[in-house]
């Protein structure tokens, strides 16, 4: 079994933060394999299993300039200088939780991996593996990754994004089944006259009757309040004996920046979502949910990415 060729996290960490403070600035993608000679260091060749430290951002779109994903502890913990996507999601809060990622460098690897003593090394990307192409260890280097090579936008699933109207209706008095009213509030006891504050809207619910099928309550909320059901500002415009009129507080451009969820099922297996258009004309925006594969990483599908990467071992 081959030996990794030594090298060291910690400096390679130190490296990262250092040369990162640069992003934006300069950016390149690399693809063309540099042979080293006999006599220097080793580089990543095509064939070679190796393990990466990464930190990715997205280098397009309206979260452009945000980490998404990173192997790195320090870059997790600081929001301030590396801000987060919306669905950026932490892979826990110690130095254990983050480790480099094993990557076999070619176009394709087994299903299972390649296996090397305890870690797996799988396909990526193939502009992430084409850009570690000709690279030593320790050294830091961006990557840039047009979508063709990355995350293409014809993988979208359509189905899964959604448009809804910015205004609409609610009803004042609402009926439900014992059961359900215990699903959709837990915390309330279904005694005739009970008041309590809706969890969704926020306003106050009054309830009306009870009986063996049914649970009958009133929603009262006031003429011009701001309500928060989904993740964003819903004012209530008007109100009538039988309806609640509400209009949503999204601007054009706010596209891509609002994280909104729901309750229940939700969409394409996914309870949240990024509102990913607004349009003031048709009275709609659009929420897109990603389909079971791409839910957490919609953000990247369609985006130029860019990695700064450090090759931590090389296993030819």
């Amino acid at each position: 079994m081959a030996e990794p060729r030594p090298s060291r996290v910690l400096s390679i960490i130190v490296a990262i933060i250092v040369v990162a403070a640069g992003i934006g600035i300069f950016a390149f993608l690399y693809y063309e394999n540099h042979k080293s000679p006999a006599s220097g260091p080793l580089t990543v060749q095509s064939g070679d299993n190796v393990t990466v430290n990464y930190i990715g951002i997205l280098g397009s779109g309206p979260q452009e300039g945000r980490v998404f994903d990173t192997s790195v502890y320090s870059v997790a913990l600081n929001n301030a200088s590396w801000p987060k996507t919306l669905m950026y999601a932490s892979r826990g809060g110690v130095p254990s939780d983050y480790s480099p990622l094993a990557v076999h460098v070619g176009p394709s690897a087994p299903s299972g991996g390649y296996t090397i003593g305890n870690l797996t090394f799988g396909s990526v990307v193939p502009g992430f593996w084409q850009g570690l192409l000709g690279l030593p260890g320790n050294k830091t280097h961006y990557i840039t990754i047009p979508q063709n090579l990355g995350y293409p936008s014809t993988l979208i699933n359509a189905s899964c994004y959604v448009t809804e109207p910015l205004t609409y209706t609610y009803p004042v008095v609402q009926t439900l089944a014992p059961a359900a009213f215990t699903t959709a509030f837990p915390n309330v006891t279904a005694l005739a006259g009970t008041g309590f504050t809706d969890p969704s809207y926020g306003w106050q619910d009054q309830i009306l009757s009870v009986n063996s099928s049914a649970v009958v309550y009133e929603n009262l909320p006031s003429q011009g309040m701001l309500t928060n059901p989904n993740g964003w500002a819903v004012k209530v415009t008007n109100i009538s004996a039988t309806t609640i009129s509400l209009a949503n507080q999204l601007s054009p451009t706010q596209a891509g920046q609002i994280l909104g969820h729901v309750s229940g099922t939700g969409v394409c297996g996914a309870t949240t979502f990024i509102v990913s258009q607004v349009n003031l004309g048709a009275g709609t925006y659009v929420a897109d949910y990603g389909d079971t594969q791409q839910h957490g990483n919609q953000q990247v599908y369609g985006q130029t990415l860019i990695f700064i990467v450090t090759v931590v071992d090389i296993f030819p």
